[in-house]
């Protein structure tokens, strides 16, 4: 009886480190393969002084090895995700909330890589306290101004590069209407990009908008971008988002065909959020990869052949991670698979970026 109770015991106690195994890599998954090449897509693009980057989660970032592992092998430039929104960094009038930012903007700090600031004035990601406080134009100037100088003042020296104005135009091609630009009016824009100026005289200030390609919406922000440079407000770059398969231009050579006159404009051109969801592309899941793949590198090809594009920005690295899994349920748009693996799409930019290195 005692040696059965004792072979009983050690089986309920190998389950037991079994089933703890089982749970640790379930929340904690293996470190990356080594079989990844022995030059990082951030070693490549370093050799022709080009960006590549990533948007960041705050809780993989603290809570996923290979997460910060991979960021901080793979990317020179990043940017936190959701957390230098309105709401996230100011949610209340006389209350800021820096902490998670200035995490990630440390994690940057110790591994050489530039930051880009998220939004500072945009229609979604308002906290209820604006939406709600049925202000004046006077007042609204005065928040929006204290939200500004007060965000752009406590990261001063430390972003590369600030998104102003997020969004500003319609798919038709106006204005969007936004509580700024309702209670404001349009100057919103020229307000925010002189003030973003004031609170850090040296950061590179864009405006963004998924405005990729040759159309009236992608016509209305150039015009947009155009007047303000001969009003003389500070503007050195627009984004193009690149959400390829949800709302971005998805023809590699329009997008080439836009980003020249903007050249002629002296203006730089980011691409910002690029991710590529393999759901769009018909055949096998091997045969989607290898599309996806074709598609980051023809991105990647046309930023790379510019002379105005020096920053390719990707929303997300891994499909662990991924906001289209919660908003379209678009399906492995990275170029990382859940298990930190790389995907057909990295090695098509990593082929890209060494035969131009």
């Amino acid at each position: 009886m005692k040696l059965r109770s004792f072979i009983a015991y050690i089986l309920v106690m190998l389950a037991i480190v079994l089933a703890i195994a089982t749970t640790s890599t379930a929340t904690n998954p293996q470190p990356p393969r080594t079989d990844s090449p022995a030059e990082s897509l951030r070693l490549l693009a370093a050799k022709r002084d080009f960006l590549i980057g990533t948007a960041v989660q705050p809780g993989p970032l603290q809570n996923e090895v290979p997460y910060r592992e991979v960021l901080a092998r793979e990317f020179n430039i990043l940017m936190p995700e959701n957390h230098t929104k309105f709401w996230r960094l100011h949610p209340e009038r006389d209350r800021y909330n820096f902490t998670q930012v200035d995490a990630i903007v440390q994690f940057a700090h110790e591994h050489d890589i530039k930051v880009i600031g998220h939004a500072l004035a945009w229609f979604h990601a308002v906290p209820r306290w604006v939406v709600e406080g049925n202000f004046s134009r006077d007042e609204l100037m005065e928040i929006l101004h204290d939200h500004i100088q007060t965000v752009v003042s406590h990261y001063r020296g430390q972003i590369y590069a600030w998104d102003v104005v997020n969004e500003p135009v319609e798919a038709d091609g106006s204005l969007r209407e936004t509580i700024w630009s309702k209670t404001i009016g349009p100057e919103y824009i020229d307000l925010a990009l002189r003030w973003t100026r004031e609170a850090d005289p040296d950061t590179l200030l864009y405006i963004n908008d998924y405005a990729e390609g040759l159309n009236s919406k992608s016509d209305s922000f150039y015009n947009l971008a155009k007047e303000l440079r001969e009003r003389g407000t500070p503007l050195d770059a627009v984004g193009f988002q690149t959400h390829l398969g949800f709302l971005s231009a998805k023809n590699a050579e329009e997008v080439a065909e836009n980003m020249k006159r903007y050249a002629e404009l002296g203006l730089e051109v980011m691409i910002t959020e690029m991710d590529i969801p393999i759901d769009q592309f018909s055949g096998t899941r091997e045969e989607q990869l290898e599309a996806q793949a074709k598609m980051y590198r023809d991105f990647l090809k046309v930023c790379l052949e510019a002379s105005n594009c020096n920053t390719l920005m990707m929303w997300g690295f891994t499909d662990r991670h991924t906001w289209l899994t919660g908003f379209t349920g678009g399906k492995a748009p990275l170029i990382f698979d859940e298990s930190y693996h790389p995907k057909a799409a990295y090695s098509a930019m990593w082929e890209e970026l060494k035969a131009t290195e």
